[in-house]
């Protein structure tokens, strides 16, 4: 994997039956993908942030709603800077893709849709993760504010 983020398209195939989205190049065995969880926000706006892994990858796939997805490469992981460069993503299930996080990065989530629900996948197990386990407060890169336009 490279140690990038990076978008990976998703399809939507439609026909008389309905719909099936799909992304039949996403290979979990490659990946080496150990486990899944779904996250459901309780109202709208609500901020996770922010959550790093050294080396940990995760994987963001969007299936209702819309989210934006803010990604910090960290310097220093006692105390990062604060000035460092936030890459946002905005991910929603019009145009669905997956969101490639490799190790290294920070990342925080907030949804911009009611009833919006995700699923992130890891190559770590649980065990695994907690033992590559950082937090940072919500506001350390404060990047949540809408430009309502």
């Amino acid at each position: 994997m490279k140690n990038n983020p990076k978008l990976i398209n998703v399809k939507i195939s439609p026909d008389d039956r309905g719909e099936i989205t799909h992304c039949n190049n996403f290979n979990f065995i490659k990946r080496k993908i150990k486990r899944f969880y779904k996250i459901d926000n309780h109202k709208l706006n609500f901020i996770r942030a922010w959550h790093a892994h050294k080396k940990e990858e995760k994987y963001i796939f969007i299936l209702s709603g819309s989210i934006k997805v803010s990604l910090v490469k960290i310097d220093n992981w006692k105390v990062p800077s604060k000035k460092l460069k936030i890459e946002n993503f905005f991910l929603n299930d019009k145009c669905p893709q997956i969101l490639y996080i490799p190790g290294g990065y920070a990342h925080g989530t907030q949804n911009l849709k009611k009833n919006t629900s995700f699923l992130v996948y890891s190559n770590f197990s649980i065990d695994e993760s907690l033992k590559d386990d950082f937090r940072y407060p919500y506001n350390y890169w404060d990047n949540w504010k809408i430009n309502f336009r």
